[in-house]
């Protein structure tokens, strides 16, 4: 890496995970298990990608041939920059500058096997190359960053970067977006909740329950390769590493360690695919607004690390922030 990102002497917290251990497979089909993972591999394989993150299988610790199912995944804290109102889609770029991703994230129920859960709705939300959320172009990221309004995008500042994306009948939903920035004190990472119950109804996604509130990781040479590049390099600053984060619990897959394959192994700015299995318990219910994971902003992190911007006039979000500034 270059100087603009050095390792960080940030003393690490931990989020509280709301479950641990595994559960029986209880009768799991070896061919609706391969259904539920069409596209992955297994063995060797799988076990090295959810140990660096970098492997082409979905990182599950579940197995058809040891009938063992993953853990549920830990859940966090949704952070200061949720906004109601996300809109059903698979591409939530809008123009927005930055690496490829594509991600591919299966949900499954972990309380029943591991067996899918169609119709589940996940909503992801992230910052763009240079660290800032729709609804909050002017919270300062941290470091030394050009003015979200400089990125010449066309982009919608109440909701680029955010979506939802409803289960098939395999549980898999697929988002197209951008490698997301980062922004002091934290790690790169992207939010999600997984929602059952609800309906698509005028572009987004109404009633039901949130079964799971949590966050998405990348493996740290990654994200350093990235942000050595195109628009990412013109935000310098300190960068935090998963070891160092307050919300990463080190728990690999099941802490929400995404599984990183690039389209062009010689050439990261062709972009990356990002897969994961999301074991959720759909009889909880979990928002995440105001739950644990976010802890107290380090020492020395920068003073007002809270979201100093506002959403754009006339579109307060529908529920204020009540997360700690730093997740």
């Amino acid at each position: 890496m270059t100087g603009n990102h050095k390792d960080t002497s940030i003393t690490r917290r931990r989020a509280l995970a709301v479950t641990g251990g595994t559960v029986a497979a209880g009768g799991l089909a070896v061919a609706g298990y391969r259904s539920a993972f069409a596209d992955t591999t297994t063995g060797t394989e799988a076990t090295t990608g959810a140990a660096t993150g970098t492997g082409t299988a979905a990182t599950a610790s579940a197995s058809s041939a040891t009938g063992t199912c993953m853990t549920l995944m830990s859940s966090v804290t949704e952070g200061p920059y949720y906004l109601d109102g996300a809109l059903v889609r698979k591409d939530i770029t809008e123009g927005k500058s930055g690496i490829p991703l594509t991600l591919r994230l299966t949900v499954v129920d972990a309380t029943d096997g591991c067996t899918p859960v169609p119709g589940a709705a996940v909503e992801i939300w992230h910052c763009d190359a240079w660290g800032y959320y729709s609804g909050y172009t002017t919270a300062n990221p941290g470091g030394s960053a050009p003015a979200e309004s400089e990125d010449g995008s066309t982009a919608d500042d109440n909701t680029y970067l955010r979506g939802y994306q409803i289960a098939n009948a395999n549980g898999v939903v697929k988002f197209e977006t951008i490698f997301p920035g980062w922004y002091t004190p934290r790690t790169c990472h992207i939010h999600l909740k997984v929602h059952t119950g609800g309906e698509k109804e005028d572009g987004t996604y109404e009633g039901g329950k949130v079964n799971h509130t949590g966050q998405l990781f990348f493996a740290d040479d990654i994200a350093q390769e990235v942000f050595t590049l195109e628009p990412y390099a013109k935000h310098s600053g300190t960068y935090t590493k998963l070891d160092d984060d307050m919300v990463y619990d080190g728990g690999g897959a099941a802490g929400g360690l995404l599984t990183l394959k690039p389209v062009k192994k010689a050439d990261p700015s062709r972009g990356y695919k990002g897969t994961l299995t999301l074991g959720v318990d759909p009889d909880a219910e979990n928002s995440g607004a105001g739950s644990g994971g976010g802890g107290t902003p380090p020492g020395d992190a920068p003073t007002g690390t809270a979201p100093t911007g506002t959403p754009p006039t006339g579109t307060p979000p529908s529920g204020a922030p009540t997360a700690s500034a730093s997740s």
